[in-house]
């Protein structure tokens, strides 16, 4: 059996549903690669000097094929309705932000989301009818959806919810 350093899993097309689920996927899936730095970092390529070393020029020219690779990486898991919206963006670093700017929104709509979400978790109750690990199911993905926004949900409260 061969070796191989190519990651075994590939990250699901991203369809406008569970952005946050899509991008710690998408994140893990470019770090495998050596490829999430140059999402995070755009270093602007003008900034290169005049009397380049041969070892500058290389490492120069391998930073702009890993941006090319990532770039590729984002693109090849987007529905083309999505793909259209950024296809005009060069760098994966601007196609990530716009992404997140389309799909997460500014602060206020965060804000909202999460406040929603929060009232959506407290108001949670199970029904005479509903089968405990469904409504566990359901608890569970408003809980992470919360901490996908950044909020601090202990799993004492989860639980204390789950025990009502």
């Amino acid at each position: 059996m061969a070796y191989s350093n190519a990651p075994s899993t590939r990250v699901p097309i991203f369809t406008r549903t569970h952005y946050h689920v899509w991008v710690v996927n998408m994140k893990v899936y470019l770090r495998s690669l050596g490829l999430w730095n140059v999402v995070e970092i755009d270093e602007d390529p003008s900034a290169l000097r005049a009397n380049l070393t041969f070892a500058q020029l290389k490492a120069y020219n391998e930073d702009l094929l890993k941006k090319d690779r990532a770039l590729t990486c984002i693109h090849s898991r987007l529905a083309d309705h999505i793909f259209t919206n950024i296809m005009d963006l060069e760098t994966p670093k601007s196609v990530w932000d716009k992404l997140k700017e389309i799909h997460e929104g500014g602060d206020r709509v965060k804000k909202t989301k999460l406040l929603t979400l929060k009232r959506e978790f407290s108001m949670l109750q199970m029904k005479e009818d509903e089968l405990i690990k469904d409504f566990s199911n359901k608890l569970m993905d408003v809980a992470n959806q919360i901490r996908l926004y950044g909020e601090n949900l202990p799993d004492a409260k989860v639980i204390e919810k789950k025990s009502l």
